[in-house]
């Protein structure tokens, strides 16, 4: 199913940058009331965990500035977290041919913005209904929901970067349609409360990082498109 099409269900149109995205304004406000009346009722010490769990909520909505490295040629990471894994594989669902997979997984305490990886152009995107398993197993990237994003560099080689929901996140966010066009470290979009980002990438390509590295959206410099 074409997934990044507006009204289908992880569409939504890219809001203007803030240091905390508007997606995370009701979970805000509605932490915030509960902390007030807490408050109220029973006192500062009653207040504490609401008003830590709003802290949390912000933490987890905020949305840094990010000053990507110079160099076309480089391939930034397209989430926070931390690596799972680096594999030559077949994709045969979207890409379909040889790439290298570089798996990150983010934790509920990363900044849960997506970037791309690349400049390029959306060619499609495709949306797909799934479980919910834990985002750091294999099996995640087979069964659960997902939102896969496929583009072309100027060169004409084709990318497919892949969100995928885990345990606690329940809620894929895309603010791109086919067609668009995204510089590195644009942002593309969000996961909610812990997932998984994959990244597949052509080749030849040259990989810099490895199984276990922490690595920051739009940031880190996974590669090099050789």
């Amino acid at each position: 199913m074409l997934g990044g099409e507006p009204g289908l269900p992880c569409y939504r149109k890219k809001p203007r940058r803030r240091l905390v995205t508007q997606e995370g304004y009701p979970y805000i406000f509605f932490s915030a009331l509960i902390t007030f009346v807490t408050w109220v009722a029973f006192g500062e010490w009653g207040a504490l965990f609401p008003f830590l769990l709003t802290l949390y909520i912000v933490s987890f909505f905020r949305n840094p500035p990010r000053r990507r490295p110079a160099g076309e040629e480089f391939i930034l990471a397209p989430a926070d977290g931390k690596i799972l894994e680096v594999v030559d594989c077949d994709e045969k669902r979207y890409l379909k041919g040889r790439a290298k997979r570089i798996s990150i997984f983010m934790s509920p305490f990363n900044c849960h913005i997506n970037r791309s990886p690349i400049s390029g152009t959306v060619v499609d995107c495709f949306y797909q209904t799934g479980s919910f398993k834990a985002a750091f197993k294999r099996k995640a990237m087979d069964h659960n929901e997902h939102h896969a994003v496929l583009m072309r560099d100027q060169y004409g080689k084709s990318w497919l970067v892949i969100q995928i929901a885990g345990f606690l996140a329940r809620r894929i966010i895309s603010y791109i349609q086919s067609g668009d066009a995204l510089k590195r470290g644009n942002r593309f979009g969000l996961i909610q409360f812990g997932s998984r980002t994959d990244l597949y990438c052509p080749f030849p390509c040259e990989i810099f990082v490895k199984k276990g590295q922490r690595v920051y959206a739009g940031k880190t410099i996974l590669g090099r498109i050789s």
